[in-house]
């Protein structure tokens, strides 16, 4: 049996190094948190008795297990990120565990301000018994993806001190800045080597995803004119009334908040600026390729109408592709799916194959030549105060990775 308090303590212990992502830095990773993160794990790898391990200037880990069987199997990976989202603090995280969890509210800080309720978070209600990792109320846990990280490394330490475990040949990665699409941009899938992978990244225990958005970033920059107000009668150009006015253009049913399964969106996530200057940042989300290029094409069609009821360079819209649908990649070896099925089945879980609303690393990684669907890593309500994880998930995520190396290799 693995065992539930070294899953918490080392969750615990890799969240509280603040490994946040930072979308303004060029550099890689983008944060000197992740390498203080990614040299703590180098020597958990090499506590646990992992063999190949690497940690390179990019701040992408590599490590490996040999395999235990005299007959050729395939070389599976398992993957997760070092960074934690950049849009919510971080810094200090301090968690607690809420032992036998009753369904009650649970206040997250010391005067009880802030409440973690199951009237607003039912599934709560689905964890009354178990222990529960919480945050204080002031940052975000790190579930995405510190817990994935630990179920990898608590996975492999019970695969080395138990060889009677059929197994081949293993392969481990972290990679930094998933957080902000970078993740896989400079991943070495020729030395990591492996036949096929997972990445240790998802959401609520038994879920299963090899289907992800297709993606793009678009930034609207926008020049206005200022002049006085009580002069400003066919002088004035409002960079702002354009932001809200381009805003309003695009279909108010077609927000994140509006959308689920496979319905996609556009998300104005930023907007800054002044009657002079404004910026909006939008990211464009769809499952259908044909759908997705029709977002950024109805976008791009209403700043062209803004550049004709203006000066010309008013508006303009700089988009970037981001990744694309790993469906695509994942049908022609649906077999890794029915192995990860199986394997949560021999968990006692039945598997929720479900479309990711979000992307992940597996995208770009099974694009790059190494097919990467998405298992569960047990946790909720990620990148915000709110995010809690049943300990109880995390234990299952670990025999879920111990069952797919066995049965693989049986």
């Amino acid at each position: 049996m693995t065992d539930k308090n070294a899953i918490i303590d080392r969750f615990i212990r890799y969240a509280r190094v603040n490994s946040q992502s930072d979308n303004g830095s060029s550099s890689c990773p983008s944060s000197t948190g992740q390498i203080e993160l990614a040299r703590l794990i180098l020597e958990d790898l090499a506590e646990i008795g992992c063999t190949e391990i690497s940690l390179d200037r990019n701040g992408y880990i590599m490590a490996s297990i040999p395999s235990n069987v005299n007959k050729v199997v395939p070389v599976i990976g398992f993957i997760a990120h070092l960074d934690t989202s950049p849009d919510f603090s971080g810094k200090n995280v301090n968690p607690r565990v809420i032992e036998n969890y009753d369904g009650s509210d649970i206040p997250l800080d010391p005067e009880g301000q802030i409440m973690l309720r199951p009237s607003e978070f039912p599934e709560l209600l689905n964890y009354t018994g178990q222990d529960l990792i919480v945050t204080d109320g002031k940052t975000l846990l790190g579930a995405d993806d510190k817990a994935g990280v630990t179920e990898i490394i608590e996975a492999i330490k019970f695969l080395n001190l138990n060889p009677d475990i059929p197994h081949g040949k293993i392969k481990i990665g972290f990679t930094p800045d998933e957080e902000i699409g970078r993740g896989a941009d400079r991943f070495d899938v020729k030395k990591f080597g492996a036949d096929f992978a997972y990445t240790m990244d998802g959401g609520a225990i038994g879920e299963l995803e090899f289907e992800n958005f297709n993606a793009a970033s678009v930034v609207v920059s926008i020049q206005g004119r200022n002049v006085h107000p009580g002069t400003a009668k066919d002088k004035m150009i409002n960079a702002l009334q354009i932001a809200a006015d381009l805003h309003n253009m695009l279909p108010s049913n077609e927000r994140p908040e509006n959308t689920e399964g496979y319905e996609g969106f556009f998300h104005l996530s930023r907007i800054e600026g002044t009657v002079d200057k404004a910026r909006m940042d939008y990211i464009i989300r769809d499952h259908d390729f044909a759908r997705f290029t029709e977002r950024k094409n109805i976008l791009a069609e209403i700043v062209a109408g803004f550049n004709t009821r203006y000066p010309a360079g008013t508006v303009k819209a700089a988009a970037r592709d981001q990744y694309y649908n790993m469906k695509e990649k994942i049908m022609p070896v649906y077999q890794i799916i029915d192995l990860a099925a199986a394997a949560i089945r021999q968990a006692g879980i039945e598997p929720v194959i479900i479309p990711i609303r979000g992307g992940t690393d597996g995208s770009k990684l099974s694009y790059m030549g190494l097919p990467t669907p998405n298992l569960f890593t047990g946790g909720h309500n990620f990148h915000g105060r709110f995010e809690f994880i049943p300990a109880q998930s995390m234990e299952k995520a670990v025999e879920v990775i111990i069952n797919i190396v066995r049965i693989a290799a049986s």
